[in-house]
């Protein structure tokens, strides 16, 4: 019986804390890390305070919330992930872990997440968390994704709802500055995955994805880039125009943005005549930074405002 017992706990280690890696992968961390940063940026900068541990639970049922979204879009996306080389290698397609396994697991932790959010906040911010996982899951992954060239405008309302979800979980109320943030984020997803789309054309014409460059061409994409680029660089000093963020927030903001601007007119300008489409990676990497400064300096100035007395309590 002992040796029975000790095959017994082998296999389930093996089977289950052997596979948390790939668990952790389905939840897509680094998508996951964004949405926690973006959250606990609107939770800052929202008027008011919260109990440092609330925040911390809030923080980790938004953390999970996003984990249960990345668990299950790449569970429907399974088989076209297959075909991409961007995404063969992950735990569906490659076979590490099953389909029943993922869709479970992305169910356990959405009913937690929800759940946890709605004990520790409000039913407003528990009621945002379903809606983003429902509108990406659904919405976007489902339907939206193969249906038409705007699947990431309009489905990249889901990415740009967690600086909402943390000022209401703080706040019970969307205020002001949390849709500046969300405009933000939603101004930022067309450029960020077009640039990423303009190199990867093959692989989404592979999937059967209708993603713009496919749909209308590498040229217009480029001029779809630029004007969502004029649009985001003031958006992205807006916190500094409504008084919520200070001028030194407001230049270096101005600063990232005409940054943005200038690899969008160049990527516009100079059409890449190389396969390795150099200037749009530039782009695309760029978009990262952007995001994570402009949010890192709306964190940072929040801090030093409060600081200095200039915020409420």
């Amino acid at each position: 019986m002992k040796m029975i017992s000790k095959e017994v706990r082998y296999d389930f280690r093996k089977n289950y804390f052997g596979k948390a890696p790939d668990f952790l992968a389905l939840a897509k961390p680094r998508v996951m890390s964004l949405a926690v940063f973006t959250a606990l940026v609107g939770m800052i900068t929202a008027p008011g305070n919260m109990p440092l541990a609330t925040s911390a639970l809030a923080i980790i049922a938004i953390a999970l919330g996003a984990g249960a979204s990345g668990v299950l879009n790449m569970w429907y996306d399974a088989e076209i992930d297959s075909v991409m080389s961007r995404t063969s290698n992950r735990p569906l397609p490659s076979g590490r872990l099953s389909s029943n396994e993922a869709l479970l697991f992305g169910l356990i932790i959405l009913v937690v997440s929800i759940s946890l959010l709605l004990v520790t906040t409000n039913m407003l911010a528990a009621g945002l968390l379903a809606f983003t996982i429902f509108f990406y899951v659904v919405i976007y992954t489902m339907w939206l994704k193969f249906l038409t060239p705007q699947n990431i405008v309009i489905g990249g309302a889901a990415g740009a709802l967690p600086p909402v979800i943390g000022c209401a979980a703080v706040t019970g109320l969307v205020t002001t500055e949390a849709l500046i943030l969300f405009a933000i984020i939603f101004l930022w997803t067309p450029p960020h995955f077009w640039a990423l789309a303009l190199f990867k054309m093959r692989d989404y014409e592979s999937a059967g994805v209708p993603m713009m460059p496919n749909v209308v061409g590498p040229q217009a994409t480029r001029k779809l880039i630029f004007v969502y680029s004029l649009a985001l660089a003031p958006m992205g000093v807006a916190p500094n125009i409504i008084g919520s963020a200070s001028l030194f927030y407001g230049s270096f903001a101005a600063v990232l943005g005409s940054i943005f601007v200038w690899r969008a007119w160049k990527i516009l300008i100079e059409k890449s005549k190389s396969h390795s489409l150099t200037l749009e990676r530039k782009l695309f990497l760029y978009s990262i930074q952007y995001l994570f400064l402009i949010f890192g300096a709306l964190l940072v100035d929040a801090g030093l405002m409060r600081i200095l007395g200039v915020m409420g309590p």
